[in-house]
């Protein structure tokens, strides 16, 4: 959330996940696609620092393997539940008998999942795991009175859904991510239109501000944005 606007995130930015893993390589790999998924991710070659950090911090939910160096990581996690604290945990590790999998729940685990892994069923399964622990994973942001649900790429005013397309979706996107800012033509070409800027005017960006304009204010009262000479425009 910027804190010198009135732009509010309400989405998986506000989420964030622990990972414990001592394979470099594996824990980059969970870094990079949960960063991409836009959660706050905090990564661990051992528990050793770990509950410091939970001293400091809330995390929603943490990714454990059960391979660490200094303590196993089930051992890890039920020293943790002893001493209160009830974060959602998903281990991941190599460890893939029968015995070993009821060991892990039976030592504070919500989720199993052996390796090899499929990284994509690890995205479903911590939004799984999420949801059912009763965090809001639902993107949206919200400016004023203007709210984008970015999962179902809709636009809502007052609880009431505002048509738009999906260019006019994006262009009101990219204003809202960048408020109280002059954005040039050429930073919202390359933004909003990207590969498509082929068939890019000079026009095209008004035409399509006048439009998005039309839908979000018909009545031309609220002034959401202000045209900057030679520039471009703001989003106020």
């Amino acid at each position: 959330m910027r804190s010198t606007t009135s732009t509010q995130m309400m989405s998986s930015q506000n989420i964030e996940i622990i990972i414990i893993e001592d394979e470099e390589d594996i824990l980059e790999l969970l870094e990079y696609h949960l960063l991409k998924e836009e959660y706050s991710v905090s990564g661990f070659l051992s528990a050793e620092n770990v509950e410091a950090f939970l001293e400091e911090e809330s995390p929603s939910l943490m990714i454990v393997d059960r391979n660490l160096p200094v303590i196993e990581g089930s051992q890890f996690v039920s020293q943790m539940r002893e001493i209160g604290y009830d974060i959602p945990v998903i281990f991941l590790t190599a460890k893939d008998n029968e015995k070993d999998l009821e060991e892990g729940f039976q030592r504070g685990g919500d989720d199993y999942i052996t390796k090899p892994f499929n990284i994509k069923e690890v995205l479903l399964r911590v939004k799984a795991l999420l949801r059912r622990s009763g965090v809001d994973t639902t993107p949206k942001i919200k400016y004023k009175d203007l709210v984008l649900d970015m999962q179902k790429r809709e636009l809502y005013i007052d609880n009431s859904q505002i048509e738009l397309t999906n260019l006019e979706f994006k262009l009101l996107n990219t204003f809202i991510k960048n408020p109280n800012r002059p954005l040039d033509r050429d930073f919202l070409r390359d933004e909003v239109w990207g590969d498509d800027s082929i068939n890019f005017h000079d026009k095209t960006i008004n035409v399509a501000m006048n439009r998005l304009k039309k839908k979000i204010d018909p009545k031309g009262t609220k002034e959401y944005f202000v045209p900057i000479w030679g520039v471009g425009y703001k989003l106020v």
